[in-house]
């Protein structure tokens, strides 16, 4: 998972504005990554993130994420994903 997890912080590198709040890319979760994809990505860094750990990952991670008490999910964005998770993912 650690060059999973570095190839997922150089999307994020590769594109700062998605986490404008720090430049420590070092101490990132995963779920901080796709978070912000999910929030603030293209399509294209969404396809890259789940080509790099998976459909099945990034829907636990996605419903991590929703089920959170205080989520920062955008809600159109946790609609979407919500039904793209239950069509694609197992």
């Amino acid at each position: 998972m650690d060059k999973k997890l570095d190839k997922a912080r150089d999307i994020i590198r590769n594109n700062p504005g998605l986490i404008w709040y720090t430049t420590g890319y070092e101490d990132l979760s995963i779920e901080a990554i796709a978070e912000a994809i999910f929030n603030y990505g293209s399509w294209d860094n969404f396809q890259e993130l789940q080509s790099l750990i998976g459909t099945n990952t990034l829907a636990k991670i996605f419903q991590k994420l929703a089920q959170k008490k205080r989520s920062n999910l955008h809600s159109l964005v946790k609609n979407y994903f919500n039904n793209y998770f239950v069509k694609y993912a197992s």
